[in-house]
């Protein structure tokens, strides 16, 4: 699969398209009570001639030949599902859609991605105030400030920990609700930044922004008080200012120092690629002959 059809509009969407749904009941998907630990697998399919439907990726998968000789195809032909509410049906999936959606948007012009099944739906299409903090020190100390201006309706927003601004691109992405909104019992808000979070993590979270805010991405020059609208059905993750803010903001803004001079934290920053690169050392891509 070529790099360009990992970062396509297309290759993550609908089921109409190809053949994607989820399926999986499984916590952090949905907030399921089922956890994945120390059982045995279920099954990938009710039936391998559900394969039919899905789509040409994992059909290339299932000719895939295996240690054993047979191909994975053969190796699960006569697999079956033995709990239906971990692994439904093609024809009764948890949702149409597969788990995970890539956005796109003058705040994500490289992409953004979200774990929609981990979302909670009524904020799945979301217009609030922007909430910022520089960096995850400033995330630290004033989130659970009491006096912090922020409510269910606030879109909270995390600069600087990207590939470089992190850097390494920690985990951070999971943004903590403020404790005041936990007491006034808030369960989820729509969290924005360019970080990544765990696997297990749920929330109505958008991360892996490309580009970063580090390297001068529109989430660079998202300021308090600005308007962030999340359109998950429609795939988009917008900033919504006037071009021309947009444009005289990006001109005004400088990069912050970096957080290495010299040694291997030098050449990390000069060479790493963005999120939707797959945050690869530059010199380590495949030269075209």
């Amino acid at each position: 699969m070529t790099s360009h059809k990992l970062r396509s509009r297309d290759w993550l969407d609908r089921t109409d398209r190809w053949g994607l749904a989820h399926r999986s009941s499984l916590r952090a998907q949905g907030f399921s009570t089922h956890v994945f630990q120390e059982r045995p697998v279920i099954g990938i399919c009710n039936s391998w001639s559900e394969l039919n439907h899905c789509s040409i990726h994992l059909k290339q998968l299932a000719d895939a030949v295996t240690v054993n000789g047979q191909t994975i195809a053969e190796n699960v032909a006569h697999a079956d599902c033995y709990n239906p509410e971990v692994i439904h049906s093609l024809n009764n999936p948890l949702m149409k859609d597969c788990g995970t959606a890539i956005l796109w948007g003058n705040l994500a012009p490289r992409g953004a991605v979200i774990k929609q099944s981990a979302a909670s739906p009524h904020l799945l299409c979301h217009r609030g105030r922007a909430v910022v903090f520089d960096g995850y020190d400033d995330l630290l100390k004033r989130v659970n400030d009491p006096n912090l201006n922020v409510d269910a309706n606030s879109v909270l927003v995390l600069k600087g920990a990207g590939p470089k601004g992190g850097p390494g691109m920690p985990e951070w992405g999971d943004v903590p609700i403020p404790e005041k909104l936990l007491k006034a019992g808030v369960k989820d808000i729509v969290r924005v930044s360019d970080a990544r979070m765990s696997g297990t993590s749920f929330g109505t979270v958008a991360l892996h922004i490309a580009p970063e805010a580090a390297v001068g991405g529109p989430l660079a020059i998202v300021e308090n008080g600005d308007q962030i609208e999340l359109d998950v059905p429609n795939r988009r993750l917008e900033l919504l200012l006037p071009e021309a803010d947009l444009k005289r903001r990006l001109t005004a803004w400088r990069p912050p120092l970096p957080h290495y001079q010299r040694g291997y934290g030098k050449m990390y920053l000069n060479h790493i690629l963005q999120a939707d690169e797959g945050c690869d050392f530059d010199f380590l891509r495949a030269v075209s002959k």
